[in-house]
């Protein structure tokens, strides 16, 4: 029987073969098992059963189906779309702020914020939604170790990608100039513009680490500290005069191995989303006459507002289905694909017709927002296509490869080659 050396009697040679064993094993492989499946992925995998158990009658099996669905998603949606609206409602209350100080610091605001502010906005939660796609397949393949790499990964990128975003920013006047604004709202914008580069470097670590909870479906410290932000916001703008969602679900269920969960999530969040958006569509043609008055007294832009408000109905409604058919992709991974049909939709029909619509016609803004929400139908006439034709089986296959070849990269221990290289050195000397 060998005798156990207590570590204060071990040799020297003893302990250096102990510390090499360990400078062996691979620096971050989990030193404890994963937690077992509780909450959302028990939920996930009853969702599941109830799909694939064909020897429940179909009605049966979408009113259990769906009823466990919306309990999913509501738990998830609700801390979630708060935390938006509430991000959504400094913007606005800013340019609220603004239209009550005159007419050109609402164009300005509305300009820096719309135009420039957005452009980066876009950029950064574009980037961003790849840690959307790989937490979320990793925490449903209960890969947890990979999380944290992904974060890391995505938060140095973005704030790489902040650097040139800042030299937009500061050129933002010559932008809006060189585009065909007045030099006075183009001066006034920069000005509202240059303010907002920190905000840059912001959403550099506040995106990812958003996707990086929300794929937990940990978004209750987001809604928490968006809203103690917006009472800042409006205290301070007050003295000085402020469904990811579908992609999460989509991410988790792929990386869980449920194909069907994840196209009857799809189907659900749709579902509900249209639903909300055509109540909101009804909510803005019922006060079409007065909803202008929160940002501005002026008669000639609440008449403006009055005429577009149909255009705003129709938006809000496609609204509805297009944002969470792109939520399908970047949970699917296909976020080269949206890109592609985003810049095609917009600038390549929607842009262009706009354009003739507005300027060759003397349309105005009713012909450019036209030709815009005839960009957004196509936009989302192909998702609705390419979501119909998925094969959920092998995009369930596809989350799986796409974890192992990271999982294997991310699990090679780091120190092998130097240490196995002195061991060698070491042998030789003797």
């Amino acid at each position: 029987m060998k005798e156990h050396i207590p570590a204060s009697c071990q040799t020297p040679a003893s302990g250096m073969g102990s510390q090499t064993n360990e400078l062996h094993q691979p620096i971050l492989q989990p030193t404890t098992p994963p937690p077992p499946s509780t909450g959302a992925h028990s939920s996930s995998t009853e969702l599941e059963n109830i799909l694939s158990d064909t020897q429940l009658p179909f009605s049966t099996r979408l009113r259990l189906a769906g009823w466990l669905e919306l309990k999913l998603l509501f738990c998830f949606a609700g801390p979630a779309v708060m935390m938006y609206m509430i991000n959504n409602a400094m913007s606005l209350s800013t340019r609220i702020f603004a239209g009550h100080l005159g007419n050109l610091e609402l164009a300005a605001a509305s300009l820096g914020n719309s135009g420039i502010q957005l452009f980066a906005y876009g950029l950064m939660l574009g980037m961003g939604s790849a840690v959307e796609t790989l937490c979320g397949q990793a925490y449903g393949a209960h890969k947890y170790e990979m999380l944290g790499v992904y974060l890391q990964r995505a938060t140095i990128v973005l704030t790489l990608t902040g650097i040139p975003m800042t030299v937009i920013y500061l050129l933002s006047k010559k932008i809006l100039l060189l585009l065909g604004e007045s030099n006075d709202v183009a001066s006034e914008a920069a000005i509202f513009v240059y303010g907002l580069i920190p905000q840059i470097f912001a959403y550099a670590i506040n995106f990812p680490i958003q996707k990086f909870l929300q794929s937990q479906s940990i978004v209750a410290p987001g809604a928490y500290i968006s809203a103690s932000t917006l009472v800042l916001h409006l205290k301070l703008s007050f003295d000085l005069n402020h469904l990811i969602i579908n992609s999460v679900r989509v991410g988790n269920e792929l990386g869980a191995g449920h194909p069907k969960s994840a196209a009857f999530s799809v189907v659900m969040v749709n579902l509900v989303s249209f639903i909300i958006a055509v109540v909101e569509a009804m909510v803005v043609l019922s006060l079409r006459n007065v909803i202008s008055y929160a940002f501005t007294s002026g008669e000639t832009v609440a008449n403006a507002v009055s005429e577009l408000c149909p255009f705003l109905a129709v938006t809000l409604i496609l609204n509805g289905i297009q944002p969470v058919l792109s939520g399908v992709a970047v949970g699917c991974g296909w976020q080269a694909f949206v890109a592609y049909v985003n810049v095609g939709s917009y600038y390549f029909v929607g842009l262009p017709i706009g354009c003739v619509l507005g300027f060759k016609f003397d349309f105005g803004a009713k012909g450019i927002w036209s030709g815009m929400i005839g960009g957004t139908v196509m936009q989302t006439a192909i998702l609705i296509w390419t979501t119909y034709r998925t094969d959920w089986n092998k995009e369930v296959e596809k989350a799986k490869m796409r974890l192992d070849k990271w999982d294997d990269i991310v699990t090679q221990p780091l120190l092998t080659d130097s240490i196995d290289a002195g061991e060698d050195g070491n042998g030789a000397s003797h």
